[in-house]
Parts: structure tokens; C-alpha cells; sequence
């Protein structure tokens, strides 16, 4: 198989849950220990960070990976879903892994799909390891898909565990309370491994103190440790004053992603920077001032409060879930325009009203869905919205309603793309 045939072969062959949604999700770790046997365990030949949350768990994953490469390592990055091309998934230093490694991984690995019948997510978690470990990474971040306690990725035991935070998502799979979602999370602590918690919640902090103890892991909540005593908006970037709870000693970091809830995750960056160099790991001031400003270019992140063209502003925003969507609209005030146009699109098993009932009625809608089989088709997502008064016309696909959009708005207004992270990676840029 060339490259285009062995990605049909991994798209079509395997269940994939951006497609499937819960019947891909597979709730054990078997079949991944068993592809790691296969490769004669990749995953022991490394170091890593594994990362989970609801939200937040991409930025802090790609700003970790930044500022590791700026300090000299050599890094890896495991992230899911890819917005463009298959290989974002998999990069070592920002670069993707190449095409021939995964043809060639994937033949490879064929008599041991065949066999045991893996999803999607487990041959790539077990496709990044392998790189990895072929490529001697002296460090790799390792993001989780879904959960973590059954999550593909836990498999690994890492240097630092980190969990950004807790909020309502996947609730069919995780559980309808934020403490059995906690829980689900926790289970990447790991005994006698840090562990850092991004955001203190009364329902969720005995919920991973608990966990940690019955580890011996040793818990820290990164709002424990700083706080952010300044920040500015400024359009491309995000100034942020950050203080250290402990002296009050203060630092200044200009950060290349500027949405809001940058805030929150910037505390558990610094905590985790705290923690490597307990461990030995060199990282300077300058390390972090510079990954910080050019996480983007180091890495490739895409779609978080991402300006793509103005006159009028077109901003991608992967936001999601309840919770995203709060900080999105927080964002949104701190952002001048005349009018607001929403271009949305979700996945059928979100709480989609509790999203809606978050969204302005004064705004305008263009209701649209991504290209698979998970998405929510367009007219229903518009006939549950009128129920709170949003208002707007349906299109095919997101580039058809992002042009409408653009013929009805003036130069000073603002366009938003959100809802799902499969339809911001359909946009063409």
C-alpha cells in the first residue's frame, strides 16, 4: 500500500470514535498492551507526561511540548483528533512523523489487527509509541483521548501526570456527576508519580486526593502554587502576570495563544515546569518566555481562538462543551465588533441544549455540520436552537455556511466557527 491506501485501510477498517462516537470506545486496556507486546513494548522505552481533562489538555500538551523543545530535548507530542493531516497526531520537535513510518508500522501491525480486531485510537496510540522509541525521544507527551482511566494511552507510566480540569463531556462513557468523571480522569495517577490537578473544584479535590493517597502519588493543585494577578488581551496574544502563591514573586509571559482560558491552563504549565526541574530537567526563564510566545510555530496547534482572516474577523474555536463554551463566551467580551456571527455545527452525543442555552440570541446563526457520521445534521440542530430563540438558516457544510456568512457581515463585525472540533478542521485556510 501506498500512503493514501494505507490511510483508507486505518480510516475505514477501524472503528474510529470521531465517526462512531461511544460504540468505538473500547473499555479496556487489552488490546493495547497487546499491540505494544506486538512492537516489544515501545512504550517502556520511554519517558513521558501524560496528560488528561476535559478541557484545556491540547493547550497545556502542546505549551509542555514547546517549551521542552526550546530547552534543547528532543520531544515528542501525541495528541488526537488531527484537524488536516493524520501525521499532527504523532510530531517529534513540531515536525509529523513521516509517511513511509506509517505505511510501514501499519503493514506491519496487520496480522495483529487482523487478529484482535483494535480500534482507531488504539493503533495510533501504539503507532506514536513506537516512534518514539525508533526516533530515542528524550521525552514525550502523551495526551489522552477519552477519560483516562480506561484511555488507550494509559498504559504508560510517566515521569508527571497532569490533569487540567473536570467538566460535563462524554457523560454517556465517564458518568453524569463531575465526581464519577473525576474519577474516570484520576486514573492516570499512577503510585509514587506526581500528579498535578489544574483547577480546584469542591465536588472533584477529595475525589484525586483520595486517589493520590491510596497511590502515595504526591497531589498538587497548581492554583495552590499561582495565580494570575494581570492579565491583557491584546488581539494576536495574551499578556499574562503570573505569581507564585508561596513569595509573591511575580513573572510576566506573553503567550502566541490568546483565548481567555489560557489563564487557568498557564498555572498548570508553570507547576509542571516546577516539577521537571525537581527531576533534573534544564529549563531556563528564557526557555519559557520564548516556548510561551511561539507555541504555535513549535508545535502546530491550531483551532484555539484562531484569527484566520479579517476585515471581518473569522476566529476558529474548537469549544465544544458546556464549559468551553462558557470561556468562549467570556472571550467574547473582551472582543470589539459590531455584530456577532456564529457559525456552529455539533456532534449528536453532546448535551447539545445545555451548549444552547449558553448562546446569545442577538447573535447570527448558520447551522451547519461536519462531514461524518457523528455530526447532527443541520436542520435538527436549528430546530432545537429556535427553542432558545437562535435563530438562522442551515447549510450543507462549514465552508458553504462560512462564506454565507462572510457576504453578510460588515468589516467590523466578527465571525466565530465553533461547536465541534471536526467541523473547525473541515475549514479551508
Amino acid at each position: 500500500m501506498n500512503y493514501e491506501q494505507t490511510l483508507e485501510y486505518l480510516f475505514e477498517k477501524l472503528p474510529m470514535f470521531s465517526k462512531l462516537g461511544a460504540s468505538a470506545f473500547k473499555k479496556d486496556l487489552n488490546n493495547t498492551l497487546a499491540l505494544c507486546e506486538a512492537l516489544g513494548n515501545p512504550h517502556k522505552k520511554l519517558k513521558t507526561i501524560h496528560i488528561a481533562g476535559t478541557n484545556g489538555k491540547g493547550s497545556v500538551s502542546h505549551s509542555l511540548a514547546a517549551i521542552l523543545q526550546t530547552a534543547g530535548y528532543k520531544t515528542g507530542l501525541y495528541t488526537s483528533p488531527h484537524l488536516k493531516d493524520f501525521r499532527e497526531r504523532i510530531r517529534i520537535n513540531g515536525q509529523l512523523c513521516s509517511e513511509q513510518f506509517v505505511i510501514d508500522f501499519t503493514q506491519r501491525i496487520i496480522p495483529t489487527i487482523e487478529k484482535i480486531e483494535p480500534s482507531f485510537f488504539e493503533i495510533t496510540v501504539a503507532m506514536a509509541f513506537e516512534w518514539f522509541a525508533k526516533e530515542q525521544v528524550d521525552i514525550a507527551i502523551i495526551e489522552t483521548g477519552l477519560g483516562g482511566r480506561l484511555d488507550s494511552t494509559n498504559v504508560i507510566t510517566p515521569e508527571l501526570s497532569i490533569i487540567t480540569n473536570i467538566g460535563y463531556d462524554h457523560m454517556q462513557l465517564l458518568g453524569d456527576t463531575l465526581p464519577l468523571i473525576a474519577s474516570e480522569k484520576a486514573g492516570i495517577i499512577k503510585p509514587h508519580i506526581p500528579v498535578i490537578i489544574g483547577e480546584i473544584i469542591p465536588e472533584t479535590q477529595p475525589v484525586f486526593e483520595q486517589h493520590a493517597a491510596k497511590l502515595e502519588a504526591p497531589v498538587t493543585f497548581a492554583p495552590h502554587k499561582y495565580y494570575v494577578s494581570d492579565w491583557h488581551y491584546q488581539r494576536h496574544h495574551l499578556q499574562l502576570t503570573v505569581a507564585h502563591l508561596s513569595n509573591d514573586e511575580r513573572k510576566t509571559f506573553t503567550l502566541d495563544l490568546p483565548g481567555i482560558y489560557q489563564t487557568k491552563n498557564i498555572l498548570s504549565v508553570l507547576t509542571a515546569v516546577d516539577h521537571l526541574r525537581q527531576q533534573g530537567w534544564h529549563i531556563t526563564d528564557l526557555h519559557l518566555q520564548h516556548a510561551l510566545m511561539h507555541v504555535k510555530k513549535l508545535t502546530g496547534l491550531h483551532g484555539r481562538w484562531e484569527l484566520i482572516a479579517e476585515h471581518p474577523d473569522v476566529i476558529l474555536e474548537v469549544c465544544h462543551n458546556e464549559d468551553g463554551v462558557q470561556q468562549m463566551l467570556r472571550q467574547l467580551e473582551l472582543c470589539t465588533y459590531n455584530e456577532l456571527h456564529l457559525v456552529i455545527g455539533m456532534v449528536k452525543d453532546k448535551d447539545i441544549r445545555k451548549v444552547l442555552s449558553l448562546l446569545p440570541p442577538t447573535a447570527h446563526y448558520y447551522f451547519t455540520q461536519a462531514q461524518i457520521p457523528r455530526a447532527l445534521n443541520a436542520a435538527e440542530l436549528s430546530a432545537q436552537a429556535a427553542e432558545y430563540e437562535l435563530k438562522g438558516h442551515t447549510y450543507p457544510n462549514v465552508n458553504t455556511a462560512l462564506q454565507e456568512a462572510k457576504t453578510k457581515t460588515h468589516k467590523e463585525d466578527l465571525i466565530v466557527v465553533c461547536g465541534s472540533i471536526f467541523l473547525v478542521a473541515e475549514v479551508n485556510t
